[in-house]
C-alpha cells in the first residue's frame, strides 16, 4: 500500500488510532470507551506513554496452525493488552476480547480473533503477556509484519496475533468469533512441539555416514529430545503402530543456544527481555519454550537400497510427536519423512 494511502487509513505511527468499545450485541459494562468519534481513541503517542512504564519484550517463534513450518523467530516488544483494557474502566460482564485489524474496511476481508479476558488479564505458567506489539528485533514494526501495531499472543499460533490492529471489542459473549473457527480449526490451540529437517542428502554411497540437520519448534510442553530413524523401504510398516512408537529411534544432538542473535542490533538480546539473564543476555533455559532450535545427527552408513528418514520430538512430559494432539486443525505436526537412496 502506498504511504499516502497508509496515512489516510491510519496505518502509520502518526495516524494510527485504536478504538476499544463494548460489544453492542453482548455488552460489557465499561465506563470509558475509546472512540474516534469522542476523540478518545488511543493513538501511537498514547501507546508510547504506556510503554514508558509497561513495555515488555520476549522471544517467540511465529508459526501458522495449518502451514507446518515456522515463519520466523524474533524479539517482540509491546505494551500488555490489559493496560489498554484498564483504560476503559471495565466494571462487569466482560468475558471475552474480540479484535481485528484493517482489511480495506471490507467485511468480506475482515480477519478476526479473540481471547478470554482471563488470558489477557493474567499470565499463567510464567508466560509473557499478550501485547500490542510495535517493535520486532528492536525496530519499528513495518507494514509487512503488521505495523504500526499488531497483537502478539506468546503461546498461540499466528491467527491469534492479528496484524494492523484497529479495533478491540469487549464482550459478554461466552464463545470465540475467530475467523479460523469457520475453517474447522481449534481456535484455542497453543504451540505444539515438533521437529523437521533442514538438510538431508537424498543420495549417498553404501557405508557412507549420513549427516542430517533440522530444527524443532518448542511449544508449551517443552523439548527434551529430538530423535531420528532410518527405515528400509523393503520393510513393511506395522499397521498397528501408526506413529512408529516401537521404532528404533536414535537421539539427535540439540545444538547449543546461539552466541550471536542474527537480526538483532549488534547481535545481542536487548536488556530486560523476558526469559533471558540480564547479565549474560543468554536464555535462562535451553531449549527455551516458544522458540525455534536446531539439531544435528550423523547416522551410520547403510547398504544399497531405498530408505525413509523420519524425525520426531519428545517433549518434557515424555510424549512423542505427534501425540498428544494427532488430529488436524489443532496444532497437529505430522512426523516428517524424507527419501534417501543408497547406491554406488
Amino acid at each position: 500500500m502506498p504511504e499516502e494511502k497508509k496515512r489516510k487509513v491510519g496505518l502509520t505511527r502518526e495516524t494510527w488510532k485504536l478504538e476499544v468499545i463494548s460489544d453492542p450485541d453482548n455488552p460489557a459494562k465499561i465506563r470509558n470507551p475509546l472512540t474516534k468519534k469522542d476523540g478518545t481513541a488511543l493513538d501511537f503517542d498514547g501507546l508510547m506513554k504506556l510503554a514508558e512504564r509497561h513495555a515488555v519484550r520476549f522471544a517467540k517463534v511465529m508459526t501458522c496452525l495449518n502451514i507446518g513450518c515456522p515463519l520466523g523467530m524474533g524479539i517482540w516488544e509491546g505494551v500488555p493488552l490489559r493496560e489498554v483494557i484498564w483504560l476503559t474502566q471495565p466494571r462487569e460482564n466482560l468475558r471475552r476480547v474480540f479484535y481485528h485489524g484493517y482489511h480495506n474496511d471490507d467485511p468480506q476481508q475482515m480477519f478476526r480473533s479473540s481471547l478470554p479476558i482471563s488470558r489477557v488479564l493474567e499470565d499463567a505458567f510464567d508466560l509473557p503477556p499478550v501485547i500490542l506489539c510495535y517493535k520486532l528485533n528492536g525496530r519499528w514494526l513495518d507494514g509487512e509484519r503488521g505495523g504500526p501495531v499488531r497483537v502478539v499472543v506468546p503461546e498461540a499460533y499466528g491467527f491469534k496475533s492479528i496484524k494492523w490492529l484497529t479495533h478491540i471489542v469487549l464482550t459478554n459473549l461466552y464463545h470465540a468469533n475467530d475467523t479460523y473457527a469457520e475453517g474447522n480449526n481449534d481456535v484455542e490451540s497453543w504451540l505444539k512441539t515438533f521437529a523437521a529437517t533442514i538438510s538431508v542428502p537424498h543420495e549417498v554411497k553404501p557405508g557412507e555416514p549420513i549427516p542430517v540437520t533440522g530444527y524443532a519448534q518448542v511449544g508449551l510442553s517443552g523439548l527434551s529430545k529430538v530423535q531420528v530413524w532410518i527405515q528400509s523401504n523393503a520393510v513393511e510398516r506395522p499397521a498397528e503402530d501408526p506413529y512408529f512408537a516401537t521404532a528404533p529411534w536414535i537421539d539427535a544432538q540439540i545444538l547449543q543456544r546461539p552466541k550471536h542473535w542474527g537480526a538483532l542490533p549488534d547481535g545481542k538480546i536487548p536488556a530486560g527481555t523476558l526469559g533471558f539473564d540480564p547479565a549474560t543476555g543468554q536464555p535462562h533455559t535451553w531449549p527455551m519454550r516458544l522458540a525455534k532450535v536446531h539439531w544435528a545427527a550423523l547416522l551410520p552408513g547403510l547398504s544399497a537400497g531405498e530408505y525413509t528418514l523420519r524425525c520426531r520430538t519428545i517433549d518434557e512430559k515424555g510424549i512423542a510427536q505427534p501425540m498428544p494432539r494427532p488430529f488436524q486443525k489443532s496444532g497437529h505436526p505430522a512426523i516428517e519423512s524424507v527419501d534417501i537412496t543408497v547406491k554406488f
